[in-house]
This record gives structure tokens, sequence and C-alpha cells, in this order.
């Protein structure tokens, strides 16, 4: 974190947003941890099944509304 604030004090050009620029510095400093890739990689998954779940549910309270 200090090394991030004195790369905001030493900026040429100051950001419009001086907590944009820590945000991007620290998550740039941050390594990718494989493990946070994969379990958004699960959510996706969990959502297109969500999706396909409740197209599911609208078809068969369709049909069931017919009869």
């Amino acid at each position: 974190l200090f090394a991030v604030l004195v790369a905001l004090y030493e900026e040429p050009e100051k950001p419009n947003s001086a907590l944009d620029f820590l945000k991007h510095h620290l998550g740039a400093l941050a390594p990718e941890n494989p493990e946070i890739e994969a379990l958004r990689l699960e959510v996706a998954e969990m959502k297109e099944k969500y999706e396909a779940v409740l197209e599911e549910n609208k078809n068969l309270k369709a049909k069931v509304q017919i009869y």
C-alpha cells in the first residue's frame, strides 16, 4: 500500500480519482489466484443452468395452464 501511495505522489499527471488509481495499482500488484478464476467459471456455468431452468419452468407452467 505504501509503495502505491508513493507512486501516486510521484505521478507527474495526477489522476482524476486517487481511489481509482489505488484500486488499479493494488489490483495489478496482486497476482490472479487460479482458484478465483475457477470460481468465476463456475458462477458463469451456474448462471447458464439457472437461465435454462427458468425457461423450462416457464414452458411447463404454460403446459399446465393449457390442461
